[in-house]
């Protein structure tokens, strides 16, 4: 259910060519308690209006000069890739209303105005439209709770074997190289143990935070679980290009960081495995990637090695 507070504080624009219609309907809303009621008497200015604040609510007066409603409607319709207009039309002529209905309106109303007809149509929309919203949003979580690391935001396995996957084609097609830097952070279980588990998820937070710093915008950062993270990187010149990234990554990683007033130091091994010599696909790769990992592990920590 959407509260009554949330549907009165909703955004709505009363969009009229006569003035005095425009304070005629915001009198009755804002006596009906309606907070976030703003208004235009140019109907041209609409689509860089509702770009702008995202109306919940367009009450829109279908006759008007230069512009009428429904070249406006289909204005709106460029803004809104649902299908979704939050548009009830106003209209003083019963022969608008199924074309109204037809060209994207959810609703109409009738002039002159009845006020309790207004009031319940506005309400009854506005219901509509703030569900409409909420499960689209949920939807979009959904999503991102799909393909991304719930704690630090980063890509899940599953978003980077995708990103992945559309590298090695890429790479394929264009006869060039792309490397996957497979990492994990030394002593991380230690701070866990000293300084508790709230610290050590702050930690892992601000390490992804750097990961991101460190690559380009076309490369994807990863966590895989616990303190493991991944790096698949676009692009890459050869082995020693690849090796500069990591390098640059566990020296970022390396940096102090201040956790509750307290200075908190990590860092990290880093393996690399690079498409085409160390494997065709990603899989391969993660597993090369992971030896490498393995071996600088072996070597003293905070180190890259590229898989042999």
């Amino acid at each position: 259910m959407i509260s009554t507070s949330a549907i009165l504080n909703a955004k709505l624009l009363i969009v009229d060519d006569s003035k005095t219609n425009v304070l005629l309907l915001e009198k009755m809303l804002s006596g009906a308690g309606y907070s976030g009621v703003a208004s235009t008497t140019d109907p041209r200015a609409v689509r860089d209006l509702h770009r702008a604040n995202a109306y919940d609510l367009i009450l829109l007066d279908l006759e008007m000069p230069g512009m009428n409603g429904f070249e406006v409607m289909d204005a709106l319709k460029e803004l809104d890739p649902e299908g979704y207009l939050p548009v009830l039309a106003v209209t003083a002529h019963p022969g608008h209303k199924l074309r109204a209905l037809y060209g994207g309106a959810r609703d109409f109303i009738s002039k002159p105005f009845d006020l309790s007809e207004v009031l319940m149509r506005v309400r009854n929309m506005l219901e509509v439209r703030l569900l409409h919203k909420a499960a689209v949003d949920h939807g979009r979580l959904l999503e991102a709770l799909a393909l991304n690391d719930p704690l630090t935001g980063l890509a899940n396995r599953r978003l980077l074997s995708e990103k992945m996957a559309m590298g090695l084609e890429h790479a394929k097609r264009n006869k060039s190289a792309m490397a996957v830097v497979y990492l994990d952070l030394d002593g991380f279980k230690m701070i866990n143990d000293e300084l508790g588990h709230g610290t050590g998820d702050i930690l892992l937070k601000l390490v992804a935070r750097r990961l991101e710093l460190a690559i380009r915008a076309e490369d994807t950062a990863a966590r895989l679980g616990g303190d493991e993270f991944a790096v698949a990187l676009w692009h890459v010149g050869g082995p020693e290009d690849a090796a500069g990234v990591a390098s640059k990554i566990i020296e970022m990683v390396a940096q102090p960081y201040l956790i509750d007033g307290k200075a908190v130091g990590v860092t990290a091994s880093a393996g690399v495995g690079l498409f085409p010599v160390h494997g065709e696909d990603a899989e391969a790769l993660m597993k090369k990637a992971d030896s490498a990992l393995y071996e600088a592990k072996r070597a003293g920590k905070n180190a890259v090695r590229v898989a042999a």
